[in-house]
Order: structure tokens, then C-alpha cells, then sequence
């Protein structure tokens, strides 16, 4: 998949353009559907199958006091896109001038005068432009004066409950990872590198790799049974997220305890899958009694892990 960075970059004509337009936060099963819609007519009309998309999310620059922590990383969103069979995918730099503009100078400057569009496809909430002026009635509209038709993709619902990013976020936010994917069609991850702690796991008999992520979403505070994937390798493990109240509150950190696993980890990338949540953060009286509850917590990880194959 090709990915181009800037409205200003895309100066070339790509083969009948069907374009969906979007920030696709989370690639949910809604967002998979616009795209297999987008693939689907891509190929029957021998076209290119195209996304339009933009960073940082609206709200960060908007108003940054309701932006939402996004659940995935630009490179992750990518990977699934690609994986979604997108064929090109255009970045805009979401500043104020791009904010500002006109619902109508965007369709006409990006979409048609600059990409070329064909065919758009949005979801059935889909708005655009200046203050979210741009509704699809007015969409349609300007693709009758300028050349291009709309389609509009309904909402993916899951034993009545639509599918949206704000459904994940509180799945995830609330612990409730295991329900995540009915929505998502896969369980929630994170991506990082594995950096330097302070060992204490290594101490306690439990040697875990520190994450350091750029994702902006962590799940609730508590222990998990997780699949790490280290180098292509899917490996089970328990991972902890929260502050270590038993050693006195510090920063938030996320801890994976890899099962049978041998080998240095330090400065690898891991991918992190959130199974199951076994319990919340707790505070013990010493490190004796929380190397038990360890224990117990690695037994019901294999079992949650075990019934998940």
C-alpha cells in the first residue's frame, strides 16, 4: 500500500480513483465495511482503491479538551488499511487552514482537482469541511455539479448495538477487553519497544519487559492474559498496567511477563493483544503475598489463554 504524506505531494493521476474519506480511528468492522465497499468497486471498475485521511485527529487542534485517545497509532491504523486491501492512502496535515476550508473548495480542490475522484464512499455519518458543514445530502450534491457519485455505507451493527470508535474506547477504557473484539474483529493491541525498568520483577521471580508505547490508549488499570507478538513470534503471556502501588505509586507502566519464554528482549518491538482482564490493580502489604497472587495470576492466565486458542 502506498501511503502519501500531504495534500501537496499527491500531484500524480491514479487510475479511476474510488475514495473513501475518513480518520478511520480503531479500523472497527464499520470501518472495514466502507473499505471492502471501496475495494470491491476498485476492482469491478479496474480502478485504484483509495483513502483519504488526516493527521492529527480534528479535535486535537480544534479542541483538544474533548480529543479522544485514539486507539491506534498512525503506523498501526496503516497496517490494518493495507491489510483491509486499500491500495493508496493520502495524509492530509490537519492544521488551521485546512480546517477553515469550505466544504465545496475541499471537493473541488482535493477531490476533484487534485485526486481526480471517481467514486466516494462514506459512512452514514460521515461530515466534512469547516464546522462539520458538510453533510452527505450536500456531498451528493457537489458530486453531481463536479462529476463524482456518493455512496453511503450503513452502520455495522452487532446484535443491535452499532459499531463506533467511542464503543471500543469505553470497552477498553472499562477493562472489558474481551468483549472488544465482536467489534472490532480482533482483540485490542498496543505496540512498543521493550526498554529498561527497575527489575523488581526479575527480583520477585517474574521477569517482565517494560513497554514504551506511543499508543494513547491503555486499557483499565489491572491484570490481563495477553499474546505478545515478538518478531512474528505469537507468545502468551500476563501483563500488568497501573502505577505499583505496592512498591509506593509511581508512573504508569505497562509490564508483560512472557510464559516459557527465554531470550533478552531489551530494544525489541513487541505487539500486545489484550485477552482477558483477571483482575484490578491492588495494593498488597508486602512482596511476599504479591509474588502469590503472581502466581495465581500466570495459572488463570494460561487457563484464560487455553480457551482462546
Amino acid at each position: 500500500m502506498r501511503i502519501i504524506r500531504g495534500i501537496k505531494t499527491c500531484c500524480e493521476k491514479f487510475p479511476y480513483p474510488v475514495l473513501t474519506l475518513g480518520n478511520f480511528d480503531g479500523v472497527h468492522l464499520g470501518h472495514q465495511a466502507i473499505f471492502k465497499t471501496v475495494v470491491d468497486r476498485a476492482r469491478e471498475a479496474g480502478g485504484t482503491a483509495m483513502a483519504f485521511t488526516f493527521e492529527p485527529h480534528p479535535l486535537k487542534l480544534l479542541a483538544p479538551e474533548r480529543s479522544p485517545r485514539l486507539l491506534n497509532t498512525f503506523h498501526a491504523k496503516m497496517k490494518l488499511m493495507e491489510s483491509s486491501g486499500m491500495q493508496v492512502v493520502i495524509c492530509a496535515d490537519f492544521d488551521r487552514q485546512f480546517a477553515e476550508q469550505h466544504p465545496e473548495d475541499f471537493a473541488r480542490t482535493v477531490l476533484v482537482d487534485g485526486i481526480g475522484v471517481k467514486e466516494v464512499f462514506v459512512g452514514y455519518d460521515y461530515a466534512f469541511g469547516k464546522g462539520r458543514e458538510g453533510s452527505i445530502a450536500s456531498l451528493k450534491r457537489m458530486g453531481e455539479a463536479f462529476g463524482f457519485s456518493v455512496g453511503v455505507v450503513d452502520a455495522v451493527q452487532v446484535d443491535g448495538t452499532v459499531v463506533s470508535s467511542s464503543l471500543v474506547r469505553d470497552l477498553v477504557s472499562s477493562g472489558r477487553v474481551d468483549e472488544v473484539p465482536r467489534y472490532l474483529g480482533r482483540y485490542y493491541h498496543i505496540e512498543g519497544t521493550v526498554v529498561h525498568g527497575e527489575s523488581r520483577g526479575r527480583t520477585l521471580g517474574f521477569p517482565t519487559a517494560n513497554i514504551h508505547t506511543s499508543n494513547e490508549l491503555l486499557p483499565a488499570f489491572g491484570v490481563y492474559a495477553v499474546r505478545a507478538v515478538v518478531g512474528g513470534r505469537p507468545i502468551s503471556g500476563a501483563a500488568s498496567i497501573g502505577i505499583r502501588p505496592t512498591f509506593g505509586d509511581g508512573p504508569v507502566s505497562l509490564e508483560v511477563f512472557l510464559l516459557d519464554y527465554e531470550g533478552d528482549l531489551y530494544g525489541k518491538h513487541l505487539e500486545v493483544f489484550f485477552i482477558k482482564r483477571l483482575r484490578g490493580e491492588q495494593k498488597f502489604p508486602d512482596a511476599d503475598a504479591l509474588v502469590r497472587q503472581m502466581q495465581l495470576d500466570v495459572q488463570e492466565a494460561r487457563a484464560a489463554l487455553a480457551d482462546r486458542k
